[in-house]
């Protein structure tokens, strides 16, 4: 399918301007929407060509740059953590979720009020797509590897607020992940198994962090040809 693929700017609701990579296919139709959420090193040409993935499967995807107050246009190698370390801290969760308002809202105004909207996201960007279905009428949210959904030493997490989870959610998870502990995993499933919520929970025991990203070293082809199909399955509903 052949897509076509822009830079947008957005208003926010905070008096802020946010850039956005939005990607759909070229055909005329009716296409789902899709948020796509960074991971820490910003809306780079990995998360522009997810994005684009998205689009070629059939639906139209925004990625909004969440480091947009701190860093627009910011990108980062994916060996040097420590420089996304301040825009990371910068960020808090209700001038995220103004930001995934913003890109909602003008989501929603290009694909029309009937056709259903979802969120993804991976690393940083998975814990934004929980925290997209706590305060967005989403069909769906897909987290990869979304640390900080439990609480941590520097996070005190999202658990406290499943009770207002508004969507279904799917999770994956590396086996191999030392930043994402077993006993994290644990606490997410069983806040949303007390809280009665529809979610899908998938552990790939050899996979590690970041093992979606074909551009980072801890990358798995097999993981990630596993977790695909799942993902396509689960944004359309099957």
């Amino acid at each position: 399918m052949e897509i076509s693929g822009e830079y947008v700017q957005l208003s926010v609701n905070d008096g802020t301007t946010m850039r956005a990579w939005t990607a759909r296919p070229k055909e005329e139709g009716a296409y789902p929407g899709l948020l796509v959420f960074q991971e820490a090193f910003g809306v780079n040409a990995h998360i522009r060509d997810v994005a684009n993935r998205f689009a070629r499967e059939g639906f139209f995807a925004i990625a909004p740059e969440l480091f947009h107050r701190t860093g627009p246009g910011f990108e980062a190698r994916y060996d040097s953590f420590p420089s996304t370390v301040p825009h990371m801290k910068a960020l808090d969760d209700s001038s995220m979720a103004a930001d995934h308002r913003a890109a909602f809202d003008w989501l929603r105004g290009r694909i029309g009020p009937e056709l259903p909207v979802s969120a993804i996201g991976y690393c940083m960007g998975g814990r934004a797509a929980f925290l997209a279905g706590l305060t967005l009428p989403l069909a769906g949210a897909v987290s990869y590897y979304g640390g900080g959904i439990a609480p941590n030493a520097s996070n005190p997490g999202l658990l406290g607020r499943a009770s207002g989870l508004q969507c279904r959610v799917l999770f994956f998870w590396g086996g191999r992940d030392k930043h994402i502990p077993p006993e994290h995993i644990r606490a997410v499933t069983d806040a949303l198994r007390a809280a009665g919520k529809n979610f899908v929970n998938v552990e790939i025991s050899n996979a590690d962090h970041g093992f979606f990203c074909d551009a980072r070293a801890s990358y798995s082809p097999t993981a990630a040809l596993l977790a695909w199909p799942l993902t396509l399955a689960f944004l359309r509903g099957q």
